[in-house]
């Protein structure tokens, strides 16, 4: 997808997202709606999903330093409920573009955040997933829409390593006890090699 596909207030809001985290050292990656656009298959996104590695102790002072660049709490105690959920809800104010901020715990999205890959979308510099990483969070979150992003993705990617992916759903799967999250990957995946 070209930059030029994204709306205009979704670049404004990606582009104070990117400021935000760049100014306070916040190492990110854009994922949901966002990157499976980019990625894969073209489809309209009303929000940003950003996957950060921060601390627990420096959350409070992340939300205040995000105010600076229009991104304002969603909801009373953002940092009261991050620590429940481990997600900050922000909304870009000039925008009113949610903004979801995943903090990042597992090993697996350590990996995803170091092994984003900027990508230049108009004159903006984002860090987006690896395929693969997208892929694999893509099928774990496992709602009708993020299964129709598995499938664009492993069609605009084909040399994707699929293996790995399955890797890590299997490992999802069994923690989850949630053997369907495995079950539809590996049906989607028979699909789109048959085409």
């Amino acid at each position: 997808m070209a930059s030029s596909e994204l709306q205009p207030p979704l670049i404004q809001a990606l582009a104070d997202v990117v400021a935000w985290t760049k100014a306070a050292k916040i190492p990110v990656v854009i994922v949901g709606g966002v990157a499976a656009s980019l990625l894969g298959r073209a489809r309209l996104t009303r929000d940003i999903d950003a996957l950060v590695r921060l601390p627990e102790s420096l959350w409070q002072k992340a939300v205040v330093r995000a105010a600076e660049y229009g991104l304002l709490p969603r909801i009373e105690e953002p940092v009261a409920f991050a620590r429940r959920s481990r997600v900050l809800l922000l909304k870009h104010e000039p925008t009113e573009i949610d903004i979801d901020v995943m903090l990042s715990i597992l090993p697996f999205e350590f990996a995803a955040i170091d092994n984003g890959r900027m990508t230049r979308i108009g004159g903006l510099e984002v860090n987006l997933p690896r395929v693969e990483d997208l892929l694999v969070m893509k099928a774990i979150a496992h709602r009708p829409r993020d299964l129709l992003d598995v499938e664009g993705l492993i069609d605009a990617h084909p040399d994707a390593d699929l293996s790995d992916v399955r890797k890590w759903v299997r490992e999802f799967s069994n923690a989850a006890t949630m053997p369907e999250l495995l079950a539809d990957f590996d049906r989607i995946v028979a699909q789109r090699l048959r085409k």
